[in-house]
C-alpha cells in the first residue's frame, strides 16, 4: 500500500512543476504529516525531492528526474492497454501515435509483463456503434480532433436543418456515442454540442502571425473547470427530457412493468413506474396504471406495440383507437 503511494507521489511530481503538501495529501488521500514522512522516505531512497519553504512553497523533483514504469503490476498494465478504443483512435487519425505510445510503455515494463497488450486484446474488444448501423467516419473528424488536442480556435460551417451557418468555436472535447461523433465546444456565450457529421468545413480561426511564420491558428485558453464527462451527462439528460413532449396513460401487467424500460426511454419509464407505485400501486387485478412521457404518439405506438397484451393504452383516445385496430387486425391473422 505504502509502496504504491510512493510511486504515485513520484508520478504526480513528474507531471507537475510543483505541488504543495495539501495538494499531495488530497491526491493521495492521506494527511500532510504522512506526505512529509513519504517525502523523507523518497529522499533517503535517492529520489531527488526538494522542498520549497514559505507560503508559496511546495515539493518538486530536481535535476529532470524521471522514473520508469517498472512499478506497474500485471493488472495495472492490462488496464492501461485496455483503456484505448482502437476504432475511435483510428477515426481521429491517432492510430499511429497510439501504437507508438503502446510500444514505449511495453518497453518500459518488466519483461514478465510485456505480454499484457496481447493478452488484453484477445480478451476484450469495444464495439462502439449500435446494432444494425454501418458506422461512417465524418470526413472532418481528424481536423477537428487536431484542433481539440491543440486548443485551437476554429471557424466552422455547420448544417442546421436545411440552413448552413458559420460559427467560431473553441473545441473542448469529442464524444463518441453509439457510433456518432459529437463536438463539445464553447461559443461566445455558452458551451454547445454539435454533430461532427454535420460540419461542412473547418478552418483555423484567423489571427495575426509574425512575418515568415506558419499560420497554425489562434489558440484559446482552456477553462480548467470544464469537465467533459459531467458536461456530456448533463446535456444528454437534458436532450432526453426535451424530446419527451407528450404523455400516454397505460395499464400494465406485472410482466409489462418489467418490460416497459426496455421498449421505451428507460429513465422516463422508471420514473413513471416509481411514481405510479408511490401513488397507489397495482389495482385488484395486479395491474399498474402509469403516465408515461413519450416523444410523440407515433413513436409511442411503435414502441409500446412490443408490450402486446401486457399493456393497455388508456389515453389519449386516438392512440387507444390505433391499438384497438392493430389488435383486431392481429387477431384476424390468427383466427
Amino acid at each position: 500500500m505504502r509502496a504504491a503511494r510512493l510511486i504515485k507521489m513520484v508520478l504526480l511530481l513528474q507531471a507537475r512543476p510543483s505541488m504543495t503538501a495539501a495538494e499531495l495529501a488530497r491526491e493521495l488521500e492521506v494527511s500532510e504529516r504522512t506526505v512529509a514522512r513519504d517525502v523523507l522516505s523518497l529522499s533517503e531512497a535517492g529520489v531527488p525531492v526538494y522542498a520549497d519553504r514559505g507560503r508559496a512553497g511546495g515539493y518538486r523533483l530536481i535535476g529532470g528526474y524521471r522514473t520508469r514504469l517498472t512499478g506497474l503490476g500485471r493488472s495495472e498494465a492490462e488496464a492501461l492497454f485496455l483503456s484505448g478504443v482502437p476504432s475511435a483512435l483510428r477515426e481521429m487519425g491517432l492510430a499511429d501515435a497510439a501504437s507508438a505510445a503502446r510500444l514505449k510503455v511495453s518497453a518500459a515494463l518488466l519483461p514478465e509483463l510485456r505480454d499484457a497488450a496481447t493478452g488484453v486484446a484477445q480478451r476484450f474488444h469495444l464495439d462502439a456503434p449500435a446494432w444494425y448501423q454501418e458506422p461512417e467516419t465524418p470526413a472532418l473528424l481528424p481536423e477537428i480532433a487536431d484542433a481539440v488536442w491543440d486548443d485551437r480556435r476554429i471557424t466552422a460551417r455547420y448544417l442546421r436543418k436545411d440552413t448552413e451557418v458559420e460559427r467560431e468555436l473553441e473545441p473542448y472535447g469529442l464524444v463518441l456515442k453509439a457510433g456518432v461523433w459529437y463536438l463539445a465546444a464553447r461559443t461566445e456565450d455558452d458551451y454547445r454540442v454539435y454533430r461532427v457529421d454535420r460540419f461542412t468545413s473547418v478552418a483555423a480561426a484567423e489571427h495575426d502571425n509574425a512575418p515568415g511564420t506558419e499560420d497554425t491558428g489562434e489558440r484559446f485558453t482552456r477553462d480548467t473547470t470544464f469537465d467533459l464527462p459531467a458536461f456530456w451527462a448533463e446535456r444528454a439528460a437534458q436532450f432526453a427530457r426535451s424530446i419527451l413532449r407528450e404523455e400516454v396513460t397505460l395499464r400494465l401487467s406485472a410482466s409489462g412493468v418489467r418490460q416497459l424500460p426496455y421498449v421505451t426511454e428507460r429513465t422516463a419509464a422508471r420514473e413513471a413506474i416509481a411514481r405510479a407505485q408511490s401513488e397507489g400501486g397495482p389495482d385488484e387485478q395486479g395491474r399498474l396504471t402509469v403516465t408515461l412521457a413519450v416523444e410523440s404518439a407515433d413513436v409511442a405506438y411503435a414502441q409500446l406495440l412490443a408490450l402486446g397484451p401486457e399493456g393497455e393504452i388508456l389515453a389519449p383516445p386516438e392512440l387507444r383507437a390505433r391499438f384497438a385496430t392493430a389488435a383486431h387486425r392481429t387477431a384476424a391473422l390468427y383466427t
